[in-house]
C-alpha cells in the first residue's frame, strides 16, 4: 500500500514505525499483489513548501519486496486524479520508503488534489487523496500615459488587470524625480480592487521630469506597473510679502522674498501698492531686481491718515505671482505736547510724574479731525500753580509761555493757575490757548435734579477720575460742567466712550447708582454707570438672581441687609458678571476673585466701597 504522507520528520518518524511494524503484521495475514504486502488503513497526508506555482508532496510505501517499476505523484483541479491527468515521478532511490515530489508550474490561487501512486505488473495502485491551494501572486497592471500637464500639476493612472488571486486592497501611482519610483516615494492612493483608475498628481515643481509607475498591493506584496515620464510646463513664481513696517505719516518700507523661480528665470520682482485691496503692477510699484532671495521696498510721498495696500509680485515667462495682500494706515497728523509745571507731583500721587519734566507730566493731543486743535484735561492741587506748553518730551523746544491775552509765546513766562481741574486747549494756527477750570456732575431726567441743574460728582487725584453715586431712575443722563450747556459729554452708543454734545445715555433700570467719569486721557474720554448687588448660593437669590444693595450716604458705602445660608456669595454690577468682584481678603476685593464664603447661616448685613481704588467689603452677622 502507498501512503501520503506530510509531516515533521519527528512525526513522520513516529508513522514510519508504526506501519512497517502494521506491515509486518499484516503480511501474514492478506497478500493483495503477488509481491506486495499493504497495510489495510491509509495514513493522513501533507505538503510541503506551498509556493504560487509549486508545492511538494511526500510519498511512502508499505510493501513487501520492492517490485515496483514506478512510483510519484498525480495530481489535478478535480477531486481523484490519475496517472492519466497529470502526474511527477519519483526519481530519487527506490530502496527508500518515503519520497519527496515537487509539483511544478501550478496555477496561482488554485485549488490542487493529489494522490501518491506506485505501479507494478499488477496495475497502478493510489494512497489517500489530498488538497492544497497555491499561494496568490502580486496583481499584474499597466501605467497609463500622463497627460494635462501644467507647471504643477498632471494627471496619470493604471489599470489592475490581474488581481494575483487575492483582494487588491491599495492601487495609484508613485512618482518622484529619480527612475523606478516606490510607494515609498510621492504616491496617490486611488481606491481598490481591480480596473482602470484615474491619479491627480499635485505639488509639483516646474520644469521638471518626472518618472511614473502605477501601484497596486495585494496579500503577496506590490506590484508596480511599466515607468512612463513627463515634464512639467514652468510654473509661476512663489512670493511672500514682507510685514510692512517703519510706518510714518508719508511713508512706511516693506518688500518681498522671492522662494521658487517655477523652473523659470524671475526676470522681474517688487512691490505693488495703492488704496485698494490687491494691487497689481498695473497700478503703481516699486522695482526690486530679479531673481530668487529677499529685497525691500521703501514707499515714499503717502498721505496721512490713508490705508494702503501692498503685495510683492514676480515675474517670470509664464506670468506674474502676488504674495499676500497686507494693508496699513499712514500714521495721522497728531500732535501731542506736554504741561511740565511745579504742580505735576503734588497733582498725581503715586505716579511717576515729576515737576518740571516734560516727559513725566500731562499732556494735550490734538485729534486726527482738528490736528491743529489740542486737547486735555490737567488737575492742579496747589494754590498757585506754573506751567508751560512743551513740544517735546524735553526741553528742546519750542515751549511756549504765557504771550498775554490767550496768546502762546515762545519766549513768554509761566502760565498761572489756581487749583482746579482745567481743560486745555491749544490751537497751533492761531497760536492760542485757553484754560478752563472745571467741576463736573451728572444732568438728566433720571437724576435727583433732572435737567435743572447737574449732580455735583467728586475728583479722586488718586485715580485720576471723577465719582459718585446716585439714585437714578430710568430715564436718561449726561455728564456736565459748570452748570453750562458749553461743556458736557454723552455716549452716542451708550458703549462707554463719551463724545462732546453726543446722545443722551440711557438708564434702563431705577437704581443706586455708582457713576464715574475718566477725563485723563485726551480724547478718549470715558464713563460707568453699575448698580451693584450680591449674588451666590447663600443668598435668597442663589447664583440666578442679584440681591441689590443701597447708597448708604451716611457712611459712603453700598449696603443690603439679608438672609444668608451656609455657602458663598460675590458681589456684581448690572445683574451680569462682566464686572464682579470677589476674593478672600476683604479689604482687598478684585474682580473676578474668589468666592467670598459664608461658614455660619444668618442674617447678616453687607457693606461695599467701590469708591475707592481698590474695592473692600465688609460682611456682619447680625
Amino acid at each position: 500500500m502507498i501512503n501520503i504522507i506530510l509531516m515533521k520528520r519527528k512525526t513522520l518518524y513516529r508513522i514510519l514505525s508504526v506501519l512497517v511494524t502494521a506491515a509486518i503484521f499484516f503480511a501474514a495475514c492478506t497478500k493483495e499483489k503477488s509481491d506486495i504486502r499493504l497495510i489495510p488503513t491509509l495514513a493522513s497526508t501533507q505538503t510541503l513548501n506551498i509556493k504560487s506555482d509549486a508545492a511538494t508532496v511526500v510519498g511512502f510505501v508499505v510493501a513487501q519486496g520492492d517490485g515496483f517499476s514506478e512510483k510519484g505523484v498525480c495530481y489535478s483541479t478535480s477531486p481523484a486524479p490519475t496517472t492519466a491527468t497529470s502526474k511527477v515521478a519519483y526519481t530519487g532511490q527506490n530502496n527508500t520508503a518515503t519520497f519527496n515530489v515537487t509539483l511544478p508550474g501550478l496555477a496561482y490561487a488554485t485549488k490542487y488534489f493529489a494522490r501518491a501512486y506506485a505501479i507494478n505488473a499488477s496495475g497502478t495502485i493510489y494512497g489517500a487523496e489530498l488538497n492544497f491551494t497555491t499561494l496568490p501572486v502580486v496583481p499584474t497592471m499597466t501605467t497609463t500615459a500622463i497627460t494635462a500637464i501644467t507647471g504643477n500639476a498632471a494627471t496619470g493612472g493604471g489599470n489592475v488587470t490581474v488581481t494575483g488571486g487575492a483582494e487588491v486592497t491599495a492601487r495609484g501611482i508613485c512618482f518622484g524625480l529619480n527612475h523606478l519610483p516606490t510607494v515609498s516615494d510621492t504616491k496617490t492612493s486611488d481606491s481598490k480592487g481591480p480596473g482602470a483608475f484615474v491619479s491627480a498628481l499635485t505639488a509639483l515643481k516646474g520644469n521638471k521630469t518626472y518618472y511614473v509607475r502605477a501601484y497596486a498591493i495585494n496579500s503577496a506584496g506590490t506590484a508596480y506597473g511599466p515607468e512612463v515620464s513627463f515634464t512639467t510646463l514652468v510654473d509661476l513664481p512663489v512670493v511672500t510679502t514682507v510685514d510692512v513696517t517703519t510706518i510714518s505719516k508719508t511713508g512706511a518700507a516693506s518688500g518681498g522674498n522671492v522662494t521658487y523661480d517655477g523652473g523659470g528665470t524671475v526676470t522681474a520682482r517688487g512691490l505693488a501698492w495703492g488704496t485698494t485691496a490687491n494691487p497689481t503692477i498695473a497700478g503703481t510699484k516699486i522695482d526690486g531686481g530679479n531673481g530668487l532671495g529677499a529685497f525691500v521696498s521703501t514707499l515714499t510721498a503717502l498721505q496721512k491718515f490713508t490705508t494702503y495696500h501692498v503685495r510683492a509680485y514676480a515675474t517670470n515667462s509664464v506670468g506674474t505671482a502676488y504674495g499676500s495682500d497686507i494693508q496699513f494706515t499712514t500714521l495721522a497728523d497728531i500732535q501731542t505736547w506736554n504741561i511740565p509745571g511745579n504742580y505735576v507731583g503734588a497733582s498725581y500721587p503715586g505716579t511717576t510724574m515729576a515737576d518740571w519734566s516734560p516727559d513725566k507730566s500731562p499732556q494735550v493731543i490734538s485729534t486726527i479731525a482738528a490736528p491743529d486743535k489740542l486737547e486735555g484735561y490737567v488737575y492742579m492741587a496747589n494754590a498757585a500753580n506754573e506751567w508751560k506748553f512743551a513740544t517735546q518730551p524735553n526741553w528742546n523746544g519750542p515751549n511756549y509761555g504765557d504771550g498775554g491775552a490767550g496768546k502762546l509765546d515762545a519766549n513768554g513766562g509761566n502760565i498761572a493757575s489756581t487749583a482746579g481741574y482745567y481743560k486745555l486747549n491749544a490751537n497751533t494756527t492761531t497760536m492760542t490757548f485757553t484754560a478752563v477750570k472745571t467741576a463736573w456732575g451728572v444732568i438728566g431726567d433720571a437724576t435727583p435734579l433732572g435737567w435743572g441743574d447737574e449732580t455735583a460728582l467728586t475728583y479722586s487725584p488718586t485715580q485720576r477720575i471723577w465719582q459718585g453715586v446716585m439714585h437714578l431712575t430710568a430715564a436718561s443722563i449726561k455728564f456736565r460742567a459748570n452748570h453750562d450747556w458749553g461743556l458736557n459729554y454723552g455716549s452716542d452708543k451708550a458703549d462707554g466712550k463719551l463724545g462732546a454734545g453726543a446722545a443722551n445715555i440711557p438708564v434702563s433700570l431705577e437704581s443706586d447708582y455708582a457713576i464715574t467719569l475718566d477725563l485723563s486721557h485726551p480724547n478718549a474720554y470715558t464713563y460707568t454707570a453699575n448698580r451693584w448687588g450680591v449674588i451666590g448660593d447663600a443668598t435668597p437669590g442663589g447664583w440666578g438672581t442679584d440681591t441689590n444693595m443701597t447708597w448708604d450716604a451716611t457712611n459712603k458705602v453700598l449696603k443690603v441687609t439679608l438672609n444668608l445660608t451656609v455657602g458663598a456669595i460675590k458681589f456684581r454690577a448690572n445683574d451680569d458678571w462682566a464686572v464682579n468682584l470677589g476674593g478672600l481678603n476683604l479689604s482687598a476685593l478684585s474682580n473676578g476673585g474668589d468666592n467670598i464664603p459664608i461658614a455660619v447661616a444668618g442674617n447678616y448685613t453687607l457693606t461695599l466701597d467701590v469708591l475707592k481704588a481698590v474695592p473692600s467689603c465688609t460682611v456682619t452677622k447680625n
